[in-house]
């Protein structure tokens, strides 16, 4: 399976009606491994500082986040594993795997709670796995998005 496939099939994905405004799979080092058609082109100072709140949780919460140009307020995520931002009816999810970032980035109808679980159950999977060395085989969930 390829890393576009798991963007394609796994992250927008219909979670009852409702999908990602956006998302993608960009390595530690800020390169795109695979990303949806409108997912911000962002700045390498951006995932740096994304990369650092994982090493450093807390860091981005005076700045915010910036992805794309666009501002998120920091809300609780889970240190060094997810970092969650929002601005008014829209936010974004980053589950850090071993390798990867994992992006979702939403809007209202969508809720923070959906954007989670997709972005997460992704994320988790691929950390189970090394970062995503192996290539599962897909299985279906109770969603109706196909699970890894």
């Amino acid at each position: 399976m390829s890393w576009q496939t798991y963007v394609d099939d796994h992250l927008m994905c219909d979670i009852d009606g409702q999908r990602l405004t956006a998302a993608a799979i960009v390595g530690h080092d800020g390169s795109v491994w695979a990303q949806s058609e409108c997912f911000p082109q962002y700045k390498p100072e951006e995932i740096s500082a994304i990369m650092k709140d994982f090493d450093e949780p807390g860091s981005l919460a005076p700045t915010g986040l910036y992805l794309g140009g666009t501002k998120y307020m920091v809300i609780q995520g889970e240190p060094g594993a997810v970092i969650r931002g929002k601005k008014g009816s829209a936010g974004v999810t980053v589950k850090k795997t071993n390798l990867a970032l994992i992006f979702g980035i939403y809007e209202e109808p969508m809720t923070a709670g959906q954007c989670n679980m997709v972005v997460e159950r992704l994320g988790d999977y691929l950390f189970d796995q090394g970062g995503g060395a192996r290539e599962p085989r897909v299985r279906r969930t109770t969603t109706g998005c196909p699970g890894p």
